[in-house]
């Protein structure tokens, strides 16, 4: 019997034979990873009660008083909705942006995050999940502006272009509605969790500008240096 063999076009052969030996050259967990947490110094703020009595919807969509979260400290002192990013240190790439949109929600006539990050050109969708319309407006100084009236249950989606941190966001209809987008260019990025845990992860190995900004205490800005497969803790502190 006579075994048939398939053929494979020059130009393929040779492709995959590269590939091949791309792909045994790449060292095994070569990628690294920086995990922290951003503590407030100091007694916590006592957060602000939100009057939304101008909506009865509004109102009654909370159980207890409604606060503000613009310095938010958990039980340990950790400071949520801090944006920490790779400022400095990148080598010129282009990152595509992920397939999967962010998401911001309008829950109970408030951003929900307060705060976001995305990629440029990720797409936005944003939620109305409130019983009343709302508009969301965000006024950016690097991307288009945009205002749009959103009734309850109707999907809305954007994106924004170029990096910039951040976008505030306020909605007209409800003045107390505040939060803000976080955009890059890479996609090295996190935000704060209510214990003021961060990770960025799958870091190429280099020197780092790592910045972290809080929307009422400013900017802090670290370097770090992560070797291949290395997993690495950096700490902030802020305080008013």
């Amino acid at each position: 019997m006579k075994l048939k063999y398939a053929l494979i076009p020059t130009c393929v052969l040779v492709t995959l034979l590269s590939l091949s030996k791309w792909v045994a050259a790449r060292p095994a967990g070569d990628s690294a990873s920086l995990k922290g947490t951003v503590k407030f110094e100091g007694p916590a703020p006592k957060p602000v009660r939100i009057d939304m009595s101008q909506d009865p919807i509004c109102a009654k969509a909370h159980s207890t008083a409604a606060t503000t979260e613009d310095i938010f400290v958990g039980a340990d002192g950790g400071l949520a909705n801090v944006v920490i990013y790779i400022s400095d240190g990148l080598a010129a790439s282009t990152f595509q942006p992920p397939q999967q949109p962010v998401v911001l929600e309008q829950k109970g006539c408030q951003y929900k995050p307060h705060v976001l990050a995305m990629q440029a050109n990720q797409k936005l969708s944003v939620v109305n999940d409130d019983g009343t319309t709302h508009n969301i407006h965000p006024t950016p100084n690097n991307n288009r502006e945009w205002n749009m009236s959103q009734p309850p249950g109707v999907p809305l989606e954007q994106t924004f272009a170029r990096a910039e941190v951040a976008v505030p966001v306020k909605c007209n209809v409800h003045p107390w509605m505040k939060g803000y987008i976080a955009v890059f260019k890479h996609p090295y990025f996190a935000v704060t969790d209510k214990n003021g845990g961060f990770e960025l992860k799958d870091l190429p190995p280099g020197t780092y500008t790592i910045t972290a900004w809080q929307e009422k205490l400013g900017t802090q800005i670290q370097k770090v240096t992560v070797a291949a497969g290395e997993a690495k803790t950096l700490d902030f502190a802020f305080k008013q």
